[in-house]
């Protein structure tokens, strides 16, 4: 609103003066700051004073003029710089000989109403009055300045029309590389794409996950921060806020304190502007708010009026990128000697006139600047200044013809368009070594400064260079910095933490939090079988098939390979009984020998008891063979001989079986029956029921042979070392030809178990197929369920449970009878027979 009133001001005005109505487009006119005539005009527009009053717009009255107040020296010294440089060029004999280059440097104090009316003085030349005309043509060839990138927008748009050539040294807002809205605009700086993009790239550097943002509510402020919120998220970085304000409101500044205030991030990134960083920290330092690790940019990170005994403790190890420090030779003997005698001529000792003591009087403010050379070596944003003078000068010393010794061909006339082509093929290194040219944008790329605030011995605070940032150079050779040099937050040795979640370890990986950035997260165990081996991992990675992963789960280790072994309990026990059932049949088979000649050994054949006995040792020690890791030896005979010698076993019971029922038809009278089943039948019968076991076995192991075999998929966390069967059906076989014999034996033996003989065996071999058959039918589910070593033990353990059936079955009566009852071993009991009931 403000700005519209004063415009309508500034109209009226021109209106009520000009004869030409081409006039109406200048502004009210202004003395400029500084001013030198010459050949060729450059303006210059710099926000000397910070503080402006604004006149009253009641209409009732004509305004009063602007007043400022608050000097900005470091914009003083661009002003000072630039006079510097048109006077060096001036002296030169080999740039613009025999061309004298004038200037006229307007104070923008800061505002953009006095902006757009030095702006419109510049265009229209300083002595406007209403004696002269308009001639359509602005004096000015190029205008150097703004400081403020929103400042420098309004230059350049309202440049724009007439093509006259606006140079900045300081407005880097990407904004203005915009070569379609901006086509005359070229700037000594570079664009804030590189600055925002570098302050992603410092805070990933330190670790810092968790920052909060704070920037300058204008062009400058809003496009520096939009890129580093962009860069931020492509780095992996979280802003937990982001607010802004102005220099002009003071509430929303206000809401800004509080929100960092209440903010658990500790990192600040600050992309303003030095008035509004100067109002932050003054309300930083009211509310005592300290902690606070401040990333800065160029626009205020060099500014000592920031760093003072009273806000070191906030600003104190401030980090920021600021712009490569420059001397420029001959600058420091020109401020002493020469610049405020040409510059203000009030300012001698020898007094001055009546008219120039009144010029002078608006001026105290900068007059008591005059010996104040402090910062006159440390050329940061004052050399771009330097720059654009020189960048100026080439572009008009090609359009001019100029010649060494020669001079320049004066009579002829630029056009500002002729200017602007000229400056965009200008290529010319400084006396102090940098190159300058503009890129399609306008823009120069500037190698930046990393500079951390700290306080020397002496008390004194200085702007200390710790690394760099070179966009120029290639991706990976960019940024450097040295950490140790580093004093952190309040002037602390300590590198403060800025993340919304700590650090997830190794074994761990990240969960976000539902609803909030990805910065906030859980940190959740690794599955099984799963590894995180790195800090912060998003993913935890599968171990290969033979791994497994440790206790912490950042490791992969070998699976552990699980199979019954002799030295585990369970192997040890198992062994145990074998071995006990083997000892036990040695020892009946030594009782049966000793006694061989007594009628209870001789009752059913003794071959057959003794060949029973035979293959229950081997069935005892065929158990011995599951037990141990697995070769490919071991695991074809564990399977045959278990097979071979069990069909050899229920052969012996089947033909004892047989004999039984022979002998009781050999007792019916006439009955020859005996003859077909004698001694050599039944070696045969037991032989050939073997041999089909046999050939069974050996079809086996030629077709599809059992072999050692890792089961990683039984379970995942080991591997179970086992004999695989080969052929499932070779397997099935051999069990049922087993079954089978059983089956048969145990239906013959059922028939026989209520014959009429004092000692009817048949009786103890139906118990005993009785067992036999019910462990081998319980083994079947078992062993189908059961995986590794137990399904091995179930194995081992149906051979025992039937092995030691089969012995105590048929065995244990005609021990009790030889040992304990001698007097039933005899040929009249045995032969006795029983009293039927009738």
């Amino acid at each position: 609103m403000f700005f519209f009133l004063y415009t309508l001001q500034i109209f009226y005005h021109l209106h009520a003066k000009a004869e030409n109505t081409l006039c109406r487009m200048m502004g009210d006119p202004k003395y400029p700051l500084l001013s030198k005539d010459g050949d060729i005009l450059i303006g210059g527009i710099f926000p000397v004073h910070s503080k402006e009053k604004l006149p009253s717009f009641e209409f009732t009255q004509k305004p009063h003029a602007l007043s400022c107040s608050g000097v900005t020296l470091r914009d003083f010294r661009m002003a000072q710089i630039l006079t510097f440089a048109i006077e060096e060029i001036n002296k030169s004999k080999t740039l613009l000989p025999n061309v004298s280059i004038g200037y006229k440097i307007f104070d923008s104090c800061g505002s953009r109403l006095s902006s757009m009316s030095a702006i419109m003085a510049l265009m229209n030349n300083q002595e406007f009055a209403a004696e002269h005309k308009c001639n359509g043509q602005t004096p000015i060839h190029a205008i150097i300045g703004e400081t403020e990138s929103s400042v420098t927008v309004i230059l350049s748009r309202t440049t724009g029309p007439f093509k006259i050539p606006v140079i900045s040294h300081s407005s880097s807002c990407e904004c203005l590389g915009n070569k379609k809205d901006y086509p005359f605009f070229f700037r000594t700086i570079a664009s804030d794409y590189h600055q925002s993009r570098a302050l992603a790239i410092l805070v990933k550097h330190l670790g810092w996950t968790w920052v909060g943002a704070v920037n300058s509510d204008n062009d400058y402020g809003n496009n520096g921060m939009a890129i580093f919120l962009n860069a931020a998220q492509e780095e992996g970085i979280c802003v937990e806020y982001s607010v802004k304000f102005h220099r002009t409101e003071p509430d929303k500044l206000q809401k800004v304190v509080n929100t960092m205030k209440k903010g658990t991030a500790k990192v600040i990134v600050a992309f303003s502007a030095l008035v509004e960083m100067e109002l932050l920290v003054e309300q930083l330092r009211v509310q005592n708010i300290t902690g606070l690790q401040i990333i800065g940019v160029v626009g205020w990170i060099t500014s000592k009026n920031l760093i003072t005994p009273n806000t070191f403790h906030l600003m104190g190890g401030s980090l920021g990128f600021a712009l490569r420090k420059i001397y420029i030779d001959g600058f420091s003997d020109y401020v002493n000697e020469s610049f405020w005698e040409t510059a203000f001529p009030c300012s001698q000792r020898d007094g001055y006139s009546s008219q120039n003591k009144l010029n002078c009087s608006k001026y105290q403010e900068l007059l008591g600047l005059r010996n104040y050379n402090e910062d006159v070596p440390e050329h940061r944003h004052s050399s771009n200044v330097y720059k654009a003078v020189y960048a100026v000068a080439y572009a008009l010393h090609s359009l001019l013809r100029c010649k060494e010794q020669e001079g320049c061909v004066k009579a002829l006339t630029i056009q500002p368009q002729q200017l602007v082509e000229a400056l965009k093929n200008i290529n010319f290194t400084t006396k102090f070594g940098d190159r300058v040219w503009f890129d399609s944008t306008g823009s120069t790329v500037t190698q930046y400064e990393v500079g951390n605030w700290q306080q020397d011995s002496d008390g004194s605070f200085q702007f200390k260079a710790v690394g760099y940032y070179d966009a120029s150079l290639p991706p990976n050779q960019r940024f450097a910095l040295n950490t140790e040099n580093i004093i952190w937050a309040g002037g602390q040795l300590q590198k403060p933490r800025s993340v919304c979640s700590e650090s997830c370890p190794p074994g761990t990986r990240k969960a976000v939090q539902k609803g909030r950035p990805v910065c906030c997260y859980d940190c959740i165990p690794c599955a099984d079988g799963e590894i995180s081996n790195e800090t912060d991992s998003n993913n935890c990675m599968q171990c290969p098939g033979e791994f497994w992963s440790n206790a912490e789960k950042n490791k992969c280790v070998l699976k552990t390979v699980e199979f019954l072994s002799f030295t585990e309990v369970m192997g040890i026990v198992l062994v145990f009984f074998s071995l006990f059932g083997v000892g036990i049949t040695v020892l009946v088979t030594g009782l049966f020998y000793s006694k061989k000649d007594t009628p209870i050994v001789k009752a059913n054949n003794s071959e057959l008891s003794f060949l029973l006995l035979f293959s229950l040792t081997l069935c005892f020690l065929c158990s011995l063979t599951f037990i141990g890791r697995p070769t490919e030896w071991s695991c074809m005979l564990r399977h045959t001989a278990f097979g071979i010698t069990f069909v050899l076993c229920i052969s012996c019971v089947l033909g004892k079986t047989i004999v039984v029922l022979m002998a009781f038809k050999a007792t019916l009278p006439g009955s020859n029956v005996m003859k077909w089943f004698g001694p050599v039948q039944q070696r045969l019968s037991v032989l050939a029921f073997t041999l089909i076991q046999v050939l069974i076995c050996v079809l086996w192991l030629t077709i599809s042979p059992p072999f050692p075999f890792e089961n990683m998929n039984h379970y995942k966390e080991k591997i179970i070392f086992e004999c695989n069967l080969g052929s499932t059906i070779g397997f099935s076989a051999v069990l049922g030809y087993i079954g089978l014999l059983a089956l048969i034996c145990f239906a013959l033996a059922f028939l026989a178990r209520t014959l009429p003989d004092n000692f009817n065996e048949a009786k103890f071999i139906t118990f005993s197929m009785l067992i036999f058959c019910a462990v081998w039918i319980t083994f079947i589910p078992s062993y189908v369920s059961s995986a590794g070593k137990f399904t091995v033990a179930v194995e081992i353990f149906a051979i025992l449970s039937s092995s030691f059936g089969l012995l105590f079955c048929i065995f244990a009566p005609k021990c009790y009878i030889i040992l304990f009852k001698p007097q039933q071993n005899t040929k009249q009991h045995l032969m006795a027979k029983t009293q039927k009931s009738y």
